[in-house]
């Protein structure tokens, strides 16, 4: 038995590979006629082979549940998600438009706040915020860049629209599970990549340690570059442990770093202290300084505060930058980008209501059935509530804290999320996916050639995250002109 695609329907909604029943879309067509060649016994065995890849490789991610830490092997796809390279151009472009305006924006906030005096957003909106930080005031990181790593994940609507669902820029993760993908893609699907013109994404380990190093205090021909992580038991480990070994940087947990009296950060080493340059910081802000946030933190290093603010030591993503990670914050980008950049945004919002304003919120509440509605500071798909696959005992629940903190609260309309081909239970159906970019920002900035796609394995359901029972597939940019 082979794929059928006349018999695959995605319904009403944006299908990524097949346009119509029994048709391809253009830059796919190659990766369908190949698919329906193989035998149901080929796709098993090369799903297995995947599998037992990743097992081999150790890709693993962690879920917290009931206490306790469950490590999984990474939920993986092996049907691709393809995206033609004239659009993809069209994409790259809006993230770096967005990425540029938001650093600007995160740097005004610090310094002379013009945005807030001019009335475009709030100050009460900036003041409140969970991801604003009164320590970073006037401090000035090289090229006036915040956010250095950004993961903005792109949703696709029924009619083709490709969104922008939000930023990620205080620590995202994913990019190592996208650079896997492509590994065990080439492993168990070798013939595609001779027969199509594949954008690579395994330069990105090189391109993070170029930004990083463009933006290091002190001029030398290789700065020394450590990966700060809060040890095993992060659900993000692999990813800490597999960027610093890809980029030949040290991976330190704060006991392994001290500051010393002239504020310079070293590293403790069996040779004596060596001094580091760029920490890329996977801690959030509150657990970097005991001396300035939580004294009782063991996971970062006192002083280094100080030490960043003395332009000692650069951070990535800098203390503070978490402030337009809010996902309130997000409803007014469409605004930054104009302000700063007196441009229109290439990529579209979602449609996003602000409960802490009435009207929005009534309409909010009135039509909790086909809202989306989320926290302003929450990841990893928790808090959230997904109107039209809610019961009504959720939807009163949120109610009653949207009510009571109508700030922390937005609601978006339920999109219908694009789909892909995937392989479950032995046939291949259509699941919801979404798409998180990477955007480097230090003296340039820089777009993966896609990114880390992430699919709902559930059927009907609309929340990909790998912690809430999603998966994920490689994702191709075929350049259709070398095809």
């Amino acid at each position: 038995m082979t794929i059928d695609w006349k018999s695959y329907d995605p319904g009403e909604c944006y299908d990524e590979i097949i346009s119509t029943p029994g048709y391809a879309r253009q830059a796919a067509k190659n990766l369908a006629a190949w698919l329906r060649r193989l035998s149901h016994e080929d796709l098993q065995s090369r799903k297995l082979d995947a599998e037992l890849a990743i097992i081999d490789k150790g890709v693993t991610f962690t879920v917290y549940s009931d206490g306790e830490n469950i490590d999984r092997a990474w939920p993986f796809d092996i049907v691709p998600r393809v995206i033609p390279l004239r659009e993809w151009q069209v994409i790259e472009a809006g993230l770096k438009q967005r990425l540029q305006a938001l650093n600007l924006f995160i740097d005004d906030l610090y310094h002379d706040r013009k945005i807030i005096r001019d009335g475009i957003v709030p100050e009460s909106l900036i003041k409140e915020s969970r991801g604003y930080r009164e320590e970073c005031i006037g401090i000035k990181p090289a090229h006036r860049v915040w956010a250095h790593i950004c993961g903005s994940d792109l949703v696709r609507d029924a009619d083709g629209t490709m969104y922008v669902l939000e930023d990620n820029l205080r620590v995202p993760s994913g990019v190592s599970y996208m650079l896997e993908n492509r590994e065990v893609t080439k492993r168990v699907l070798p013939e595609m990549f001779e027969n199509n013109t594949i954008l690579p994404v395994d330069d990105y380990p090189d391109n993070l340690l170029e930004m990083l190093q463009s933006i290091s205090p002190r001029q030398r021909a290789k700065p020394e570059v450590a990966v700060l992580t809060p040890g095993i038991y992060n659900s993000a480990y692999f990813e800490h442990a597999f960027l610093a070994r890809s980029m030949g940087a040290e991976l330190v947990e704060g006991v392994d770093l001290v500051v010393d009296k002239d504020d310079c950060v070293f590293m403790k080493t069996i040779h004596g202290l060596e001094r580091i340059d760029v920490i890329y910081r996977r801690v959030d802000d509150l657990f970097l300084d005991p001396e300035i946030f939580n004294p009782d933190s063991a996971l970062g290093v006192s002083g280094l505060m100080r030490a960043w603010r003395k332009g000692n030591v650069a951070l990535a993503n800098a203390p503070g930058c978490g402030v337009a990670d809010d996902k309130v914050v997000y409803s007014y980008v469409p605004d930054i980008i104009r302000y700063y950049l007196d441009e229109d945004a290439m990529l579209p919002n979602v449609p996003t209501y602000r409960c802490n304003d009435k009207k929005q919120r009534e309409h909010v509440l009135a039509n909790l059935e086909t809202m989306v509605v989320k926290p302003a500071n929450e990841s990893g798909g928790y808090g959230m509530l997904v109107g039209p696959q809610s019961t009504k005992k959720e939807r009163e629940e949120f109610r009653q804290l949207i009510c009571k903190q109508p700030r922390n609260y937005i609601g978006q309309p339920a999109l219908q999320l694009s789909t892909a081909p995937t392989l479950c239970d032995g046939t291949v159906e259509p699941r919801h996916l979404d798409l998180r970019p990477f955007i480097l920002q230090g003296k340039d900035i820089r777009v993966t050639a896609g990114g880390l796609t992430r699919v709902a394995m559930k059927k009907g359901s609309l929340v990909v995250n790998s912690s809430q029972g999603g998966g994920s597939k490689d994702t191709w940019i075929i350049d259709q002109d070398k095809n």
